[in-house]
C-alpha cells in the first residue's frame, strides 16, 4: 500500500521553496523531493511537522 501526498501542492500555496520547507522541518532538500515524488514515506514525527508547518491535519497531507 503506497503512502500518497499533498506536500508539494500546500507547499506552492505558501510560496515556499522546498529548501525552506526543509530547513523548518530539519531534513534536506532531498528529503522534501522524495516525499513530493512519493519516493518516501516519512516518519510519524516528519509528517506531523509538515502537517503543522502547512496548519492542517496530518490527514489533510498524508493519505493512503
Amino acid at each position: 500500500m503506497n503512502v500518497s501526498n499533498n506536500v508539494q501542492k500546500l507547499r506552492m500555496n505558501r510560496d515556499l521553496t522546498q529548501e525552506a520547507l526543509a530547513d523548518k522541518v530539519g531534513v534536506s532538500r532531498q528529503t522534501i523531493i522524495s516525499i513530493e515524488k512519493g519516493n518516501y514515506t516519512p516518519s510519524v514525527l516528519l509528517a506531523l511537522k509538515i502537517a503543522r508547518i502547512f496548519k492542517v491535519p496530518v490527514e489533510d497531507v498524508f493519505y493512503l
